[in-house]
């Protein structure tokens, strides 16, 4: 189903974000900047991932 590709591929750029979180926090001289960009882009990625599962689901 496309939507399960879709979800999936979502998934893979929320996780990706969440280790390039990880990485720049480890950084002595974090961007602090960036890392709340990349927290805004999981959000939206989430949100949308919600919604899918939400059609998924009806």
């Amino acid at each position: 189903m496309a939507l399960d590709a879709h979800l999936e591929e979502l998934s893979e750029k929320h996780r990706a974000l969440d280790r390039r979180i990880e990485e720049e926090l480890a950084r002595p001289t974090s961007d602090d900047l960036k890392i709340a960009e990349w927290k805004r882009q999981k959000l939206r990625l989430k949100d949308e991932m919600e919604r899918l599962k939400h059609e998924l689901s009806h």
